[in-house]
């Protein structure tokens, strides 16, 4: 299925991701998305927090997000590899699909109707009969990741991509925190009655899904993390606080103690991870303050 293709982009978020799948115009005019910093003796670490979509030609590198990477190594993602379309296909087919017990047994006849009028009003000609193969997870990414389309996003313009091709150009390693496959498991392994609730959480929500994206990317745009907190962090942590735990919060912790390590060695290090994982309570930072590490944000000038 041709669509499938465009979900490594989607999966490799999350939350960032995936985290905020529930995600406009507007955009104020001077752009300054959140960047943070840390030292140890020899080392220098950046976080910086992302999105995974934005407009086409949007503009978001500051001046000290230029210099940051600039300076910088190596860049560490959530995955070092998101566009990896061959490797994402048939852990796709593996851990997403699931013909033997499609949707149309597991939804009851009101739902299925609202499903397949969701998917036809975000251009799946088909409807439900598209997603009618695949487990309620992936259904439920597929809607979101066809409602970026639809809501004039583009899905090769987000942040990673663009610090991507940039540290290939410069011959910068690209490292990561997870595998794709970990990532996609972070949804494949949730209790079947969660995954059901994720399917029908977005049904529900699908009609304030374009408000709520733009929400997010003016939120992030400005660097407020108190918007970033409302519009990606409460809207998993709220309906799904197994999920929330699983995806957000055991990720935070794994990536703190990973860079509290990196603290040990020398040079300069640029992490991009997405922006929810940099809000809240439960963010990387509080997570390094645990450990007694002490994060800066760099001041925009």
């Amino acid at each position: 299925m041709e669509r499938l293709k465009t979900l490594a982009r989607r999966l490799a978020i999350a939350a960032g991701v995936a985290a905020s799948a529930f995600l406009c115009s507007g955009a104020p005019a001077r752009a300054e998305p959140g960047l943070w910093i840390v030292h140890g003796p020899k080392a220098t670490i950046y976080l910086f927090g992302t999105i995974h979509v934005l407009h086409q030609n949007q503009v978001w590198e500051t001046p000290e997000i230029t210099r940051a990477f600039a300076a910088s190594q190596e860049l560490w993602l959530e995955v070092p590899d998101p566009d990896n379309v061959q490797a994402v296909q048939p852990l796709i087919a593996q851990l997403g699909a699931d013909p033997q017990h499609p949707l149309s047994t597991k939804l009851a006849p009101p739902e299925l109707a609202h499903l397949d009028a969701v998917a036809k009003s975000v251009g799946m000609r088909e409807g439900e009969r598209t997603l009618d193969p695949m487990r309620p997870w992936l259904a439920a990414v597929a809607l979101e990741d066809a409602l970026l389309v639809h809501a004039g996003y583009d899905p090769h313009s987000g942040v990673e991509p663009a610090l991507l091709r940039d540290a290939q150009a410069a011959g910068k390693p690209v490292r990561g925190f997870e595998t794709l496959e970990q990532q996609m498991r972070f949804f494949a392994d949730m209790p079947p009655a969660v995954e059901l609730q994720l399917l029908e959480n977005t049904l529900q929500d699908f009609d304030q899904g374009a408000s709520k994206l733009d929400a997010m990317v003016n939120a992030w745009i400005k660097g407020d993390d108190a918007a970033i907190t409302r519009t990606t962090v409460d809207e998993i942590k709220k309906p799904f606080p197994e999920l929330y735990r699983t995806i957000v919060v055991q990720r935070n912790e794994a990536w703190a103690e990973a860079i509290a390590q990196m603290l040990n060695g020398s040079g300069v290090t640029f992490i991009a991870v997405g922006a929810a994982h940099l809000a809240g309570p439960d963010s990387v930072q509080n997570a390094l303050a645990r450990r007694g590490v002490r994060v800066d944000r760099v001041a925009a000038h």
